[in-house]
């Protein structure tokens, strides 16, 4: 997959693609439809997405509410095969453009469109005022088709990246990758900790959420990918996500225990899956009841993930 960022200079040979439009937070089912009718044979397959978040720029205050980082959302649409992700900086400039002059000069005149699909909610230009039933109007007159795509129902219901927040703070994992088609996965790199595993016998590998939606705080059964080092491979473990209130850590983060598993995972990628929710955060009168309190929860996922 070739990815472009400075959409005023995109080389001959990525234009005329085939592109579906949106922010991709989560890469879920209804995405996953969305992107698959802009497959063509005559066209390489494209997404137009924005980076960072327009609702980064317009509440930067607001909680962090981001499914995944650009970087991970780049390997999943990799993973579908996308073949060009143009990752447009949503900048003031770009925020200003009508929703007419975005079709002109950005589909049209940057990217040489030749088919756009977009949700039946879609928005664009100033104060978003341009709807997918506008896009194809200006795709009539500008040379380039237009296919609006329905909403997607799932079993949890509509899928949608709100719906995928919501099942995650509630603590149901498995509804959330039911509208998202995988497990959700909290990516990136193993992180300095304080150590206190090791000597609880429980050694985790430290991750930060810094800009994601915080799943329910506690205790998951989770699947964990070590994407890079001399111990890359497919585990099963507990993970804890949270601030660690029996030691009075208030920064969140996700610390993974590995089952089975000897060697050293700093600097190394790993994603962490999220299978099941076993139980809340809890403070604790002291390590020995911690302890206790982690052998049952790691029986309890071994028992879990035995049928996953």
């Amino acid at each position: 997959m070739r990815i472009t960022r400075d959409i005023d200079f995109v080389p001959t040979e990525d234009k005329g693609a085939s592109v579906a439009i949106g922010n991709f937070d989560g890469v879920h089912l209804g995405h996953q439809a969305v992107i698959d009718l802009a497959r063509r044979d005559d066209a390489p397959l494209g997404v137009l997405t924005f980076e960072p978040h327009p609702r980064e720029v317009f509440h930067p205050d607001a909680p962090p509410f981001r499914l995944m980082s650009a970087e991970t959302r780049a390997h999943r649409l990799e993973k579908i095969g996308v073949e060009r992700l143009y990752e447009l900086p949503f900048t003031t400039a770009i925020s200003e453009l009508t929703d007419r002059d975005f079709a002109d000069h950005i589909l049209r005149d940057c990217l040489g469109v030749k088919h756009v699909v977009v949700g039946k909610d879609f928005r664009f230009g100033k104060g978003r005022t341009g709807t997918a039933e506008t896009l194809a109007q200006y795709g009539k007159e500008m040379g380039f088709e237009v296919t609006i795509a329905p909403m997607l129902r799932v079993a949890s219901g509509e899928a949608s990246s709100t719906a995928i927040r919501q099942a995650l703070s509630e603590g149901n994992p498995r509804a959330a990758a039911d509208m998202l088609g995988h497990w959700h996965r909290i990516d990136g790199p193993v992180i300095q900790g304080d150590q206190r595993g090791r000597d609880l016998g429980y050694p985790t590998a430290n991750m930060s959420i810094d800009g994601l939606h915080p799943p329910k705080f506690g205790v998951y059964a989770v699947l964990v990918d070590v994407l890079s080092g001399p111990h890359a491979g497919q585990y099963q473990g507990a993970a804890s996500i949270g601030v660690r209130p029996t030691f009075g850590v208030n920064s969140a983060n996700c610390e993974t225990y590995i089952f089975d598993f000897a060697g050293d995972l700093y600097g190394a990628h790993l994603s962490v899956a999220l299978v099941d929710y076993l139980r809340s955060e809890e403070q604790f009168d002291g390590l020995e009841a911690l302890i206790t309190q982690m052998d049952a929860d790691c029986a309890k996922a071994r028992e879990i993930l035995a049928d996953v």
